[in-house]
């Protein structure tokens, strides 16, 4: 069954399984350790989770025999993280609650109704106006253009209509690629031409290093280029709660060395 609202669950679950880390990371942060039984294999916070959980395969490549034999009672799940397929297949069998999250407010909501799922209301409230707290606190007023690739290979960046978007505008950056939607495919010339000033290189999906900021570097003279804490602009969950401070300080070395 895919709950189209939450209070048609109708009960508390008792075996949960997370198909999303950020998600994953929330309900450790609600006090649900004995109730969440499944994990994904990227679900590496908290890291007793993951060395403790059943792992039930990956995002996009969940093992349904290993979930049948755990017999969940509610599935938690993402329209971005995971495929479709995987999530209809499972709807037959169990209840799926699909999240959508491509903004700060729809994290916020997210977090309240798992948080209603679970019968963690007041944690949930309680998180959410701590978020909307330590957001508030950000001054970043000076935009600077900038570009944040997610992938090598093609190069792919984010455009507009994904989270990573929302959050570049809450640190201070200007996506210049938000006239595209989701997650385009760039070329060095591209980045060039849309006026970036700061290029933004994330650890996740496609782990970013050094090597790669050297390269860019190189590339792109004129361009600062600086590696991004992925799970900062990335993860909807709990860990926003540390998302402000880390964005702050990404721009205040963005500002210091923009051109």
């Amino acid at each position: 069954m895919l709950l189209e609202k939450v209070n048609d669950l109708g009960y508390l679950p008792h075996r949960i399984i997370s198909l999303v880390p950020s998600q994953t990371e929330l309900l450790f942060h609600l006090g649900l350790k004995a109730q969440t039984i499944g994990i994904t294999k990227f679900c590496i916070h908290p890291d007793t989770w993951f060395r403790s959980k059943i792992l039930v395969g990956g995002t996009k490549n969940i093992n349904h025999n290993t979930i049948a034999r755990l017999q969940p009672d509610l599935i938690i799940a993402n329209k971005e993280e995971n495929t479709r397929h995987d999530v209809m297949a499972l709807a037959e069998n169990f209840p799926v609650w699909m999240t959508d999250v491509n903004d700060l407010n729809a994290a916020q909501e997210m977090i309240t109704d798992v948080g209603f799922l679970t019968g963690r209301q007041d944690n949930a409230r309680q998180l959410t106006q701590d978020i909307s707290n330590a957001f508030a606190q950000i001054s970043s007023n000076i935009k600077i253009p900038a570009a944040y690739l997610i992938w090598q290979e093609p190069f792919m960046a984010a455009g507009s209509d994904c989270f990573i978007d929302d959050m570049m505008k809450k640190a201070g950056f200007r996506n210049v690629f938000h006239p595209q939607a989701r997650y385009p495919e760039v070329t060095l010339e591209d980045i060039r031409n849309a006026g970036a000033e700061i290029l933004l290189l994330s650890s996740e999906p496609y782990p970013f290093r050094e090597k790669h900021q050297a390269y860019f570097s190189e590339a792109l003279p004129g361009v600062k280029v600086l590696l991004a804490d992925g799970e900062m602009f990335s993860w909807y969950g709990s860990r926003l709660l540390q998302a402000p401070a880390y964005l702050e300080q990404l721009y205040l070395r963005a500002l210091n060395s923009a051109v």
